[in-house]
């Protein structure tokens, strides 16, 4: 149920503009699946959608695919915005340059590392929610390898 759910949604992400959890969730059951919020959230997060901005102030649910050029965007306002990090055990706290956490978090977001649990932004600050305090070290290497330009 649940694969044959995911097909419908990006399915219908790509032939609709849609806009909010709501309108997926009106999509879903116009084909026959009944879900709560929670599911869609889930579903969304699993799936990796995204949002972009369509014009007129309107976004719409996007697939996002790995791709490298992606994958390099990302990289890209990563190194633009970063300028420090810091971990306090499982919490990984980014500084970046003012105005550019929230495009810092989304990036780091979609580069979908597992062991980043969530993450939070403000305006020139992000704090990580990490599994376990080593997968934080291993996280911070990671990003500093993306941002040294060694991949």
């Amino acid at each position: 149920m649940k694969k044959r759910r995911h097909e419908v949604i990006k399915e219908l992400v790509q032939k609709h503009p849609i806009e909010t959890q709501e309108e997926l969730a009106l999509q879903l059951s116009q084909k026959g699946f009944v879900v709560t919020q929670a599911t869609i959230s889930r579903d969304i997060r699993e799936l990796k959608l995204s949002k972009i901005a369509i014009g007129d102030g309107k976004q719409k649910y996007i697939l996002m695919k790995q791709e490298n050029h992606l994958s390099d965007k990302y990289i890209r306002v990563l190194r633009d915005g970063f300028v420090s990090m810091d971990m306090a055990q499982n919490i990984l706290v980014m500084k970046t340059v003012s105005g550019m956490a929230m495009a810092v978090a989304a990036a780091i977001d979609a580069l979908a590392l597992n062991e980043i649990v969530g993450s939070i932004a403000g305006d020139d600050t992000i704090m990580m929610a990490i599994r376990t305090t080593q997968d934080t070290q291993l996280v911070m290497e990671k990003l500093q390898k993306m941002i040294d330009n060694e991949n």
